[in-house]
């Protein structure tokens, strides 16, 4: 992480997003300041909150890839949530403590899996050791001599390395496996946190009635992917797992919160269904300021956890929000609406760009997909049309104007004789031109 200075975020950012570099900026800064949080000693560390972010623009930009290349570079726990599942169900909507339960439940996956990777040599050792003593079982009715010993690790030896040589892979030995007993029950309740309720209380209850040992016969192949987890979750410590977890969530954790802006109401004084969006905003404000919740792996502080928020706010804007809640995301940032030249980049440029994913696809047809430069401006310029006539949804235009312009090859090609396909000018103003101009047939492409 000391390595990731802000100009370093953004140029990793820019391998994978077109434009938008104050949201980049931004992001980039509030990232390095969690590091920067962290180098200071003594009680100042505990007073620097981070700066919420609120992305504001029309779906398709770019928001939520941003937030969460961000996560992924910063190996960070991160959830996703639109703000607007906690009006679903009545007033109140599911619990918005659950974001933090989510989120952590993202950290002790990421948690696991490191020190997984820390004892992997050492599990991959010891299921090997376990799958030979299936293999070739020792005889332990009496007590072996020194010439038996010497010809039985011999024998184990010469075992060992048929092993690693895979000549075993479809041989079945019989192990011991652990299986879980989870309780057949469905949790019924008038609120909407009632799965978040039965999830726990299965935790519990899988506490309680730990799994029991059944012997089964399958192939080693098999076998070792079991062993090796098994032997992983003997040498881990579960405590200092939960410890690291908690840590994790606490410095590191990054929530999305998309569709903010459904949550906010421009009339606040109105009354009827609409009223609890403002009740959402209240319950979300203990969380975003700083709270403790509790989850199955103790009690969380959200006090650094950062907060990035994104909404169109086509009919309300961030400063309709309820005061407490704007001062909670004091970075405000619009994004770019998407240019012709945008789409031109966004379909070559990225390292997994929409035509590359393309060529990927039915290059394990044996086809090679080629496309002119003139065609990919003319893909650009049509999704722009679209947009503009229609609902404007941005990069997402170019896999619907993509996909009718494909369809047909990727129906009709199958694996066979090698074959290249350059897609021409020509060939996009047939497939896509009446569609374009045609407002009745433009539904058919979104």
């Amino acid at each position: 992480m000391s390595q990731l200075t802000p100009k370093k975020i953004v140029k990793e950012l820019d391998r994978f997003i077109v434009g938008q570099s104050s949201a980049k900026r931004a992001v980039a800064i509030a990232l390095r300041n969690r590091w920067r949080r962290q180098q200071i000693e003594g009680t100042m560390r505990n007073e620097i909150v981070p700066n919420n972010i609120i992305l504001i623009g029309p779906t398709g930009v770019g928001k939520t890839e941003i937030s969460r290349r961000l996560a992924k570079l910063a190996k960070a726990p991160f959830v996703k949530v639109e703000a607007s599942k906690f009006t679903e169900v009545g007033y109140v909507g599911r619990d918005v403590e659950s974001i933090i339960r989510d989120l952590t439940d993202v950290a002790m996956s990421i948690v696991k899996r490191e020190k997984k990777e820390e004892v992997k040599t050492l599990t991959e050792s010891l299921a090997e050791e376990r799958i030979l003593d299936s293999l070739f079982p020792s005889n332990g009715s009496h007590k072996p001599t020194k010439a038996e010993r010497e010809r039985h690790r011999k024998t184990r030896d010469r075992l060992r390395q048929k092993l690693l040589n895979g000549d075993f892979e479809d041989r079945e030995i019989e192990i011991e496996v652990i299986e879980e007993t989870t309780p057949m029950m469905q949790i019924f309740g008038p609120l909407g946190g009632s799965d978040d309720m039965g999830m726990n209380l299965k935790e519990m209850l899988s506490n309680v009635m730990p799994g029991h040992k059944k012997r089964r016969k399958i192939p080693v192949s098999e076998a070792r992917h079991i062993l090796i987890e098994m032997e992983a979750n003997n040498l881990i410590d579960q405590e200092e797992l939960m410890r690291m977890t908690k840590r994790k969530v606490e410095n590191n954790g990054i929530v999305f919160l998309d569709e903010i802006d459904k949550i906010v109401d421009k009339n606040s004084g109105a009354s009827g269904p609409d009223i609890s969006r403002e009740g959402v905003q209240r319950d979300l404000l203990p969380i975003v300021e700083g709270s403790r919740v509790p989850t199955k792996y103790g009690m969380i502080k959200t006090d650094h956890i950062l907060f990035i928020s994104a909404g169109a706010f086509h009919g309300s804007s961030p400063s309709d929000m309820i005061p407490e809640l704007q001062g909670r995301f004091p970075i405000r940032v619009e994004m770019n609406k998407l240019t012709v030249n945008d789409f031109v980049k966004i379909l070559k440029h990225p390292e997994s760009s929409l035509i590359k994913q393309y060529m990927a696809l039915l290059g394990a047809e044996n086809v090679t997909l080629k496309f002119d430069p003139d065609a990919i401006r003319e893909i650009a310029k049509m999704a722009a049309e679209v947009n503009q006539k229609m609902e404007n949804i941005g990069a997402r235009r170019l896999h619907t104007v993509m996909t009718t312009l494909l369809d047909g090859f990727m129906f009709e090609e199958y694996s066979g004789r090698r074959k290249i396909i350059t897609i021409t000018k020509k060939m996009v103003d047939e497939k896509l031109k009446n569609i374009v101009k045609d407002q009745d047939l433009s539904k058919y492409i979104l």
